[in-house]
Parts: C-alpha cells; structure tokens; sequence
C-alpha cells in the first residue's frame, strides 16, 4: 500500500491559496516527495440578503456574499523530511490547513 498525505487548503482570497498551495508543493519536493495538485475544489458560494432599513422599506434591500475556495493537494511517496517540512511551514493568516 502506498502511503500519501492529503493536504486541503480553504480561503476566501483565492492569490493568497494559491501561493500557500505553491509553497506547500515547493516544501514537498525539496524534501523528496512527489505531489499530485494543487486541484481547484469547488467554490462555496454564501449569499445573505439583509433589510437596509430596520424599520420601513422591505422592498430596499442589500445583497453580500462570501466566496470560499478551496484546493487539494496530494503529497505521494512522503519521507520524514517531507512531514518535517510540512509541519514547519508558515502560511499566511487567512489560509485554513487539513492536513491527513
């Protein structure tokens, strides 16, 4: 069985991400490792419609939405080098990591 470490990033500022998937696929092969990605996952749209006046005025509204992207990495053949490296990493605030 052939071992891989799964690695899912989440963000809402996609240049941000992509960097961090970057950096991630740059630690991975300067350890040994090969890796699969980074594959663009599906963005999750939320939208919320909010009243613009507490009191009157139902028919005035205002529309936000808040875009999560994500992406996936697969790190294979990974040596303690590579999972030394991942856990060493610094990433930008606003990136969420899973690493499994």
């Amino acid at each position: 069985m052939e071992k891989k470490i799964r690695v899912k990033l989440k963000g809402f500022d996609v240049q941000v991400l992509d960097k961090s998937a970057q950096k991630i696929i740059d630690a991975a092969i300067s350890s040994g490792a090969k890796t699969s990605g980074p594959i663009p996952l599906p963005t999750r749209i939320k939208k919320f419609t909010l009243n613009r006046s507490p009191h009157i005025d139902k028919r005035s509204m205002e529309t936000f939405e808040m875009r999560v992207h994500k992406r996936l990495i697969d790190i294979l053949s990974p040596t303690g080098k590579t999972i030394d490296a991942l856990t060493h990493l610094q990433l930008p605030v606003g990136v969420g990591i899973e690493i499994k």
